[in-house]
């Protein structure tokens, strides 16, 4: 099975900052999976392992879209977004510590 992509992207640069326009350049070929197809194009593949990765991404990708629809009517709780904390955290050993000459 040979796919032929168009692939037509496009990424500006503003006001000089390449950095920026190679980090999103970056982002949208991780998203466009083309990372993951260099790698798995770097060595043959034998037709046996093919199908055992496919069937291993279709199983995947069949959970994925039923945890989500489980996500969306409210069976299952969303995951949790961990925030960061910045500076020192309120609870836990280092705020257990005392001073000596407090006391």
């Amino acid at each position: 099975m040979h796919l032929e992509r168009s692939l037509t992207l496009k990424v500006f640069v503003r006001d000089n900052n390449v950095e920026q326009a190679l980090r999103i350049l970056k982002k949208k070929l991780q998203r466009d999976g083309l990372f993951r197809e260099i790698k798995r194009r770097k060595a043959y593949e034998k037709p046996s392992e093919r199908k055992a990765r496919e069937k291993v991404e279709a199983i995947r990708r069949v959970r994925k879209a039923a945890r989500k629809l489980a996500q969306r009517e409210g069976l299952v709780a969303s995951p949790r977004i961990k925030r960061p904390t910045f500076g020192r955290p309120s609870i836990g050993p280092s705020s257990l510590r005392f001073n000596i000459r407090e006391m």
